[in-house]
């Protein structure tokens, strides 16, 4: 029941939010959003680490056709419904000081969105984690077109058709797998697991699967709608699309394509970690380049992903044990960078780097903040950013030495293109947009401070966060292995 209420309270809380009108509406969803944090810290407390899905429920929802509404956590998915618990407050505390149109639809998409992440993180039967996974993309959609930038219209067109041409891949790849499933047929994932295919059938799964992953992380060479969309959208849709609901390609990877079809991963697998490597030193390379600051996050993470990408292809557990830490301390850093752009943009009113300057001298607050994420973002040992990258790292390296080695050069071109920024923005002489610059205050103090505290205690304590996938990761590996 604890999963059932982690997916319909937000629902329950975005109809309410929907009914309210003012300034309420903000503090109404924040409070939802709060009682959802509980609830999620409450199932990682209380998490088995073992191989069991737990606090499960399951319905038939379906009956003839068995489809059931079956969701549970188990070790995959525990860290990503902490991540979606933890980061939905904080993105809607910080728009607190912004003054958006129609308010009360703006918080209500937001935990719509919610939702739909708990759904696909939770979902035990395939075709609910297809419902969950298009249903995301709707409040995305709205929140980018409804308060984006001057072309937000032609930027959410694009990413809505390049995620609706990806899910129709998966759509047509799951159909295919229920029907190979015996008897009156299933939809249920392990179900799926049990499947025996030829290798010409997992080949084609593969590609299916990957299409539509690659296009959500995305990956080399489908990333083409990700630094228009983060760059138009408003900041709150920038930091749920980075933080959170791009985590869904490398989390349906995990789930779907490496234990459905593992003779495809052994066919084209190295494919897949060959874009993703070229994806982690192009994005890290044009990052360097960027002027706007919201494309050189934007960029960054492109890499970051690329790298996640890479460790899950890699099929060892370090790989897939760190992309599953790294998504949790990609989000909470992607997240603070995404705000930390937002407080320097709405005091300076631009997003040129160039035009920036001298920031430190008159904010002490903002200086830390800053930062301590930046570091979690460059891996700093002691930070959350390097058990992840270390752990995928040592993964790829073991799959390949070489594409271990050209995926290392994240490390240096990651700290290249930060440090340039902080050294850009907060450095150097104050220039006219930044003579005034005040610093951080009231709820922006209570965005950051958390995030801080997350980038240190998963880099000083990561036990904690690495015992409770363990046992999930080695039993998958040995599903692919069988």
């Amino acid at each position: 029941m604890l999963t059932l209420s982690l997916i319909l309270f937000p629902v329950v809380a975005a109809l309410l939010v929907l009914a309210v009108r003012g300034q309420q509406t903000k503090q109404l969803a924040f409070a939802a959003a709060l009682i959802e944090l509980g609830l999620a810290a409450y199932a990682f407390l209380n998490f088995r680490a073992d191989t069991s899905s737990q606090f499960g429920f399951d319905y038939p929802w379906l009956v003839n056709a068995g489809i059931r509404f079956s969701a549970g956590i188990d070790g995959v998915s525990i860290l990503l419904v902490v991540l979606t618990g933890l980061l939905t407050p904080l993105i809607v505390l910080s728009a607190f000081q912004r003054n958006y149109d129609r308010p009360n639809v703006f918080f209500a998409l937001i935990l719509f969105m919610q939702a739909a992440l708990m759904g696909v993180f939770t979902a035990r039967d395939a075709f609910l984690f297809y419902l969950f996974f298009e249903a995301a993309l709707i409040p995305i959609y709205f929140l980018a077109a409804l308060w984006g930038g001057e072309d937000r219209i032609r930027v959410t067109f694009k990413f809505f058709l390049y995620t609706i041409f990806g899910s129709l891949f998966m759509l047509v790849a799951l159909v295919y797998l229920y029907f190979q499933t015996p008897g009156s047929h299933s939809a249920a994932i392990v179900d799926l697991y049990n499947l025996k295919l030829t290798p010409e059938a997992q080949g084609w799964i593969f590609w299916a699967f990957f299409i539509a992953f690659a296009i959500k992380m995305p990956v080399f060479p489908f990333h083409t709608w990700q630094p228009d969309t983060y760059t138009e959208s408003p900041t709150q849709a920038t930091m749920l699309l980075a933080g959170i609901m791009l985590k869904m390609g490398v989390y349906g990877v995990i789930r779907l394509l490496l234990p459905i079809a593992p003779a495809g991963v052994d066919i084209w697998g190295s494919t897949a970690i060959v874009l993703s490597v070229i994806g982690i030193v192009y994005g890290s390379i044009i990052a360097i380049r960027q002027r706007d600051i919201k494309r050189l996050i934007a960029y960054s993470s492109f890499a970051h992903v690329g790298l996640m990408a890479a460790g899950v292809f890699s099929q060892t557990t370090n790989g897939v044990q760190g992309a599953l830490v790294q998504m949790l301390a990609h989000g909470i850093n992607v997240v603070g960078m995404f705000f930390v752009a937002d407080v320097i943009m709405s005091r300076t009113q631009t997003r040129l780097i160039d035009q920036m300057g001298g920031i430190t001298q008159h904010t002490p607050k903002l200086t830390v903040y800053f930062m301590i994420i930046l570091l979690g973002s460059v891996a700093l040992p002691l930070t959350n950013g390097f058990v992840g990258e270390f752990l995928l790292l040592s993964g790829v390296f073991q799959y390949n030495p070489v594409l271990g080695a050209v995926a290392g050069t994240t490390i240096i071109l990651g700290a290249v293109y930060m440090l340039r920024l902080f050294q850009k923005t907060m450095f150097g002489k104050k220039t006219e947009l930044t003579e005034t610059f005040t610093d951080v205050a009231g709820s922006e103090n209570w965005v950051l401070i958390p995030l801080c505290i997350m980038v240190l205690w998963i880099g000083v304590v990561p036990n904690a966060f690495l015992k409770v996938t363990e046992p999930a990761v080695t039993s998958l590996l040995q599903i692919i292995n069988q």
